[in-house]
């Protein structure tokens, strides 16, 4: 069959500003209320939309498609993220006190320790505590053991494993067979590509094996959820692709990602938005749309460096 043609770089351009235009508009939604103060569980989702919002605002601004109002606006968010979601890392300092041995904090603080922001107080007791053997013999999945490794990175710590080991117990670094992957595997491939790559910033750290594995079964996964219409996962998989050596960033599935996003540049998780009022809306749009700036931010970067070479 002959290569999909590659979506135009205006084409992915435009859904990553409409994501990030409406990430921004909306950003007080992240903020506490006293349920989620009181409730650990929605603490620890919170500390996790609130690290994946530095995440993406960071590949925002270092793959470089940012116009200046974008660069500053994702500045923006990140200094907004960092002083009144996290009390200029308090929040976390905190959680690390009541629980010093959980990864939470390490991974949550991990983004913006990379991007130049410090709490000299978190900084002392991960350095104390994360030299505990339970750090090591802490049970997890193994791609979040990957995340956890990639963090301790991040921060300078220690690793409590070997990273090409914890690789090779993932899903992905089997090499199953494909027609195996559903739905909680799907997002296991993604995150595991991205702990491989640093959220895309090293695409080549993927090793040839993996990187042909997908080449090879990429394509037929991209359908098949493009088809099921599940586009927070589909945008997951779209950065997979820009991570490749040879991405397809293929035009036929670009067009519908981008058609099942809203005029307001909110992407759905699947099909289409429900209606909700305003804090429920966010609450399930938001992670398809940092997605959505993030698939962006990737695709349009390789599509450019593919016009230039």
């Amino acid at each position: 069959m002959p290569a999909p043609a590659p979506a135009a770089p205006a084409l992915l351009h435009h859904v990553g500003l409409q994501a990030q235009n409406w990430l921004d508009t909306h950003r007080d939604h992240l903020r506490p209320t006293p349920e989620t103060e009181a409730d650990a569980t929605a603490l620890s989702d919170r500390l996790k939309a609130t690290s994946e919002v530095a995440v993406i605002t960071q590949v925002l601004i270092r793959e470089g498609v940012a116009g200046s109002r974008q660069h500053a606006q994702a500045q923006n968010l990140l200094d907004f993220a960092w002083r009144e979601l996290l009390d200029g890392g308090h929040v976390l300092a905190r959680l690390q006190h009541a629980e010093p041995y959980s990864p939470v904090p390490l991974e949550a603080y991990a983004p913006f320790h990379e991007l130049g922001y410090r709490h000299p107080g978190l900084d002392t007791a991960l350095r104390v505590f994360r030299q505990a053997n339970t750090c090591t013999a802490l049970e997890m999945a193994p791609t979040r053991r990957l995340g956890v490794l990639n963090a301790e990175r991040k921060i300078g710590l220690p690793p409590s494993g070997d990273f090409d080991e914890a690789v090779r117990r993932t899903w992905l670094g089997q090499l199953p067979e494909p027609w195996t992957v559903q739905f909680h595997i799907a997002y296991d491939i993604t995150h595991t590509v991205f702990h491989l790559t640093n959220w895309g910033q090293s695409p080549h750290h993927i090793p040839p094996d993996i990187a042909d594995y997908l080449t090879r079964y990429l394509p037929a996964w991209l359908q098949d959820w493009a088809d099921q219409e599940h586009w927070d996962l589909l945008g997951e998989l779209l950065v997979v692709d820009a991570c490749l050596p040879r991405p397809t960033l293929d035009e036929h599935l670009w067009q519908r990602y981008a058609a099942a996003q809203t005029p307001t540049g909110a992407m759905p998780v699947e099909r289409t938005l429900p209606h909700h009022d305003p804090d429920e809306l966010f609450a399930v749009a938001h992670h398809p749309t940092l997605v959505a700036a993030f698939a962006s931010a990737m695709a349009t970067s390789r599509a450019l460096s593919l016009h230039t070479t």
